[in-house]
């Protein structure tokens, strides 16, 4: 069993364009998410990935996580059972110190969202903050990406939406 462990902060400047080592497309879709377990498909360039996710822990810090890579074109069919939409978003990735950060620029619904997450191997480790790193959201299931599409950025503080 695979164990993800992250944090995810809110970015507050293009800086991470620039420092960016490279970058890449992303549309997923979820076949399944209630209870904090996902079943999701990726697509990005000529990969594809099938996901297994776990709830999170109470910090919202760790979650059981399985990746299996599959063929673009079974990612493709898979998608058509995805419920409620696709999250699609431009993913920058950006050296701090040992750690790369993964910086999710949201199109569609969830345009001008931009989160920062970097991948640890605990809890405690200790990383380096690049500048464009703001509030921290750890945690904070309004920025999950399952969320994200049931609830989408855009509509959020419109009709008492979040």
């Amino acid at each position: 069993m695979a164990l993800e462990i992250e944090r995810k902060f809110l970015v507050h400047n293009q800086e991470y364009v620039k420092a960016a080592f490279g970058h890449y497309d992303i549309v997923q879709g979820y076949i399944a998410h209630q209870n904090g377990n996902t079943v999701r498909i990726r697509i990005s360039d000529n990969d594809a990935l099938l996901t297994i996710k776990g709830p999170s822990d109470a910090a919202g810090i760790s979650r059981f996580e399985w990746n299996h890579h599959i063929d673009v074109s079974d990612a493709r069919e898979l998608m058509k059972l995805c419920v409620e939409g696709v999250i699609e978003k431009r993913r920058y990735l950006v050296h701090s110190g040992p750690h790369v950060f993964e910086v999710d620029e949201f199109h569609g619904e969830n345009e001008g969202l931009v989160v920062a997450e970097v991948e640890l191997r605990s809890e405690t480790e200790a990383f380096e903050k690049p500048d464009f790193i703001g509030e921290e959201v750890t945690g904070d299931r309004r920025y999950y990406n399952s969320h994200l599409l049931r609830n989408p950025f855009s509509l959020w503080g419109k009709n008492g939406a979040e």
